[in-house]
């Protein structure tokens, strides 16, 4: 179908006020467009509460955001570990506060955002470490942070999607039983040939060049791109993993390699859903009360949280 109005008007603004492109720009001038484009679209609903607290995470000082949603109910509660978007170069706590707060809210969990550290400053492995050994401090302090340690489930957009898919794949390695994996627009295999790369590689906010100057800063000098913990397509296996959502968009170069994992799971067994928004580009899952298909992707995402997130292990 034909690109989204709202989203086509959105893209003709952004090209009618001149800026540079992402890949032409210095990395500190990179993130700080992202935190204002962010900031224009206002804040986020109002929840029950904000803690912004430090972690010890692995050995690093890690920052985290708490979101606690309003109607919460008494009790340990289920919780999302949510991964940011952002090419692992930008983005952060503040750039998807607006994300998280809606999650928390309508899915009637905890959200815990995870301020990984960042590419060309942290080049891979780094960030990847930080996501797991947040995880794993999640579940390490459960009592403390009134959590329920057996209904976790983690998620992320874009780089934050292939932080959550490693991550559910090191769970499973590791004993941590994960209720679910969210993955919005995963880049889950950088060395992968597909045509979405090709067909959607201009005009659509998220290009080519985009892509490889994000991937060019991530992993530096760093040479084996196919490393399961850089693409989690091709992980040796994919069977015991948590069940997944993958949201893709029509208009996304990331779009075929997200379905095609979503299919990956599913021929190993695992209970995998991939759901294309037509019309739309990477990063729309952000644009909740501008474009409408925006808030039926987070209507869908939140309707599969509070399903999987709902009950203890062994009730119905």
């Amino acid at each position: 179908m034909p690109l989204d109005p709202h989203t086509k008007a959105m893209l003709e603004q952004i090209e009618a006020l001149g800026a540079p492109p992402i890949w032409k720009m210095e990395v500190v001038d990179a993130r700080a467009s992202m935190n204002a484009m962010v900031a224009m679209m206002g804040p986020g609903e109002e929840v029950e509460s904000i803690e912004d607290r430090t972690i010890d995470a692995g050995g690093q000082e890690l920052p985290v955001r708490i979101f606690r949603p309003v109607g919460l109910g008494d009790g340990p509660a289920p919780v999302l570990v949510f991964y940011h978007g952002g090419g692992f170069v930008i983005g952060g706590l503040d750039t998807h506060d607006r994300d998280c707060r809606a999650l928390a809210n309508r899915a009637q969990c905890v959200v815990i955002s995870i301020d990984y550290r960042l590419a060309p400053e942290h080049p891979f492995p780094a960030g990847v470490e930080d996501a797991w050994a947040a995880l794993r401090w999640v579940v390490d302090h459960s009592s403390e942070l009134g959590i329920d340690a057996t209904r976790v489930a983690i998620g992320g957009d874009s780089a934050g999607g292939n932080l959550a898919a490693v991550t559910a794949l090191w769970a499973r390695d590791e004993g941590i039983p994960l209720r679910f994996q969210l993955l919005i627009y995963p880049a889950v295999d950088s060395t992968g040939d597909y045509p979405s790369r090709v067909e959607n590689a201009t005009g659509y906010l998220l290009d080519r060049e985009s892509m490889e100057w994000f991937t060019e800063h991530y992993f530096g000098t760093f040479t084996e791109r196919d490393d399961w913990r850089a693409a989690p397509m091709r992980a040796a296996r994919h069977d015991g993993v948590a069940p997944a959502l993958i949201i893709t968009a029509e208009f996304d170069p990331l779009r075929d390699e997200g379905e095609a994992y979503a299919a990956r799971l599913s021929a190993a067994g695992v209970q995998a859903n991939a759901s294309r928004y037509d019309g739309m580009i990477h990063g729309f899952f952000g644009l909740t009360g501008i474009v409408d298909k925006a808030d039926e992707a987070l209507g869908e995402t939140c309707s599969w949280l509070r399903r999987v997130l709902a009950t203890h292990r062994g009730q119905p």
